[in-house]
């Protein structure tokens, strides 16, 4: 308004200098055209004035105007915040706090699926700590792991490749002696007690341990509480979880090894066998059990060399100065050592495969020298050749590797067995579980039993010579397939015909 009377005042003042000038129609066409400039002026100080007001309300919302971020959870906004980086603190405090709280696995936040949006707004209401609170308690971790896979069922999951590799050779060397050392010698001098005596240079290398099964490796997402760590791992591996198993009865087999074998009570045993009976136990009765069947099989080939004692041969001189039936020691035999190697195949510990190498006698044992005042028609020689020409041996005697047994199983291309020794057959049939068998009495202390065999060439009360032909190498009986049982009973005791064969 002020601007209209500055105008007003102006254009009056301008009427009375040109009034006296004007005149007429030429006066009031110059009044016109003053009052048009005055209007015209006025309307430019209003449009000025206005773009003065409009310029600076929009500086002040410009200077109230503020960029914020909406954070998106899955598409959804759950609130806002100021910066970005504020998110990302939160990402990596969160991280820690998993990581800190499972430190043997590897933490990984779960972040798919948030986002964020830039917008602006004048004087926004923003609530960073409310947000961030809320968004803490959605976030979730995972670990990152490898799963051990057999036949695509899973075994377990452990921290990384190195790790499921460590275990893996950790379950490989459990069934190894060097891993088990303590069991295998157990084993080894278990065996030494009944068979003989043996000496600290027994030892065993493992030509290898494989794992039968092929175990495949694969990255997973996981539950940290369940990872495992290397040992938990191999204890879950070669523990393994109970299931039923039938078990068929091997030559050797009692009820009470089988028990310790695989870890069960002998009165577990027969309750689940009502059938079966100690003394009547047969190769070829199945078993019920439910045991721990580990997942993994591990194959270990090794090959063990045992120092033997070997007993002295017995040598027997007529002598005309005792009285008939009397005998007399005239020279007391000396022991002897001989080195004996085997290849022995287990499968989880347990012997599947037992072959013998060889033996080396590292010192010769001295005979013993006897005088008899009677003499008899197959005179014994003291000294025991091997039964089979060309003997591989199948089965060694005694409590080895599980089992008892009372002589050796030898096997052979030749199937002719011959008399060890010479003396008098004093049984020639069938005996429950030794099949067509064969004893010869050696008339010094010494009875020789010969079994399975498919055929007999003696007859009872036959006088043989050391290499006689006894009969011919079979199957009969309770035997798992052709060869030659053979025991040497001393006093009627079975002791190892490995200290007698020379």
């Amino acid at each position: 308004m002020k601007g209209t009377s500055f105008l007003r005042r102006m254009g009056k003042l301008r009427s009375r200098e040109e009034r006296p000038a004007e005149s007429g129609a030429e006066g009031r066409q110059g009044r016109k055209r003053t009052i048009r400039i005055t209007w015209i002026a006025a309307s430019a100080g209003l449009i000025v004035l206005a773009s003065v007001l409009v310029g600076a309300e929009k500086k002040y919302v410009t200077a109230n105007t503020e960029t914020y971020y909406k954070v998106m959870v899955k598409g959804t906004e759950i609130g806002t915040i100021h910066e970005v980086a504020e998110l990302d603190q939160l990402f990596e405090q969160k991280r820690e706090a998993y990581q800190e709280k499972y430190p043997k696995v590897e933490m990984v936040l779960q972040t798919s699926g948030i986002t964020t949006e830039a917008a602006k707004d004048y004087k926004p209401e923003i609530d960073s700590e409310a947000t961030l609170d809320k968004l803490d308690g959605m976030l979730k971790a995972y670990a990152v792991g490898v799963e051990l896979v057999v036949d695509g069922k899973s075994l377990g999951i452990v921290k990384d490749q190195a790790t499921a590799a460590a275990v893996l050779e950790k379950v490989k060397a459990h069934y190894a002696p060097q891993a088990a050392a303590a069991k295998t010698t157990g084993l080894m001098k278990t065996a030494a007690s009944i068979s003989a005596k043996t000496t600290d240079t027994d030892s065993s290398k493992v030509e290898s341990a494989e794992i039968q099964e092929d175990v495949t490796v694969v990255p997973v997402k996981a539950d940290p509480n369940k990872v495992l760590s290397v040992d938990e791992a191999v204890q879950m591996l070669t523990k393994g979880k109970e299931a039923p198993m039938v078990y068929t009865v091997q030559e050797g087999d009692t009820i009470s090894a089988i028990a310790k074998r695989y870890g069960v009570t002998q009165a577990e045993l027969f309750r689940n066998n009502p059938d079966i009976k100690e003394l009547t136990l047969q190769i070829g009765d199945n078993l019920k059990l439910t045991v721990p069947q580990p997942d993994l099989t591990v194959v270990t080939v090794e090959q063990i060399t045992e120092q033997l004692v070997t007993e002295p041969e017995v040598i027997v001189r007529k002598s005309a100065d005792l009285a008939a039936g009397k005998t007399k020691v005239v020279r007391e035999g000396q022991t002897g050592l001989k080195e004996m190697q085997y290849r022995v195949t287990k499968e989880n510990g347990l012997v599947v495969k037992e072959e013998w190498l060889g033996q080396a006698v590292l010192k010769a044992s001295l005979p013993e020298v006897v005088y008899s005042g009677t003499k008899v028609a197959a005179e014994s020689t003291g000294r025991f050749a091997w039964p089979v020409v060309g003997a591989t041996l199948s089965s060694s005697y005694g409590e080895r590797w599980g089992r008892v047994h009372k002589g050796v199983d030898l096997v052979s291309s030749n199937r002719n067995i011959k008399a060890a020794d010479a003396g008098v057959v004093t049984f020639a049939g069938v005996q429950n579980g030794y099949g067509n068998v064969v004893i010869v009495d050696h008339r010094n202390g010494y009875v020789t039993y010969y079994g399975h065999l498919k055929s007999i060439s003696v007859s009872v009360g036959q006088k043989l010579q050391q290499g006689s032909k006894i009969g011919i190498m079979g199957s009969t009986g309770r035997s798992t397939g052709t060869h030659l049982h053979f025991e040497i009973r001393k006093n009627g005791v079975a002791v190892n015909p490995l200290k007698y064969l020379k």
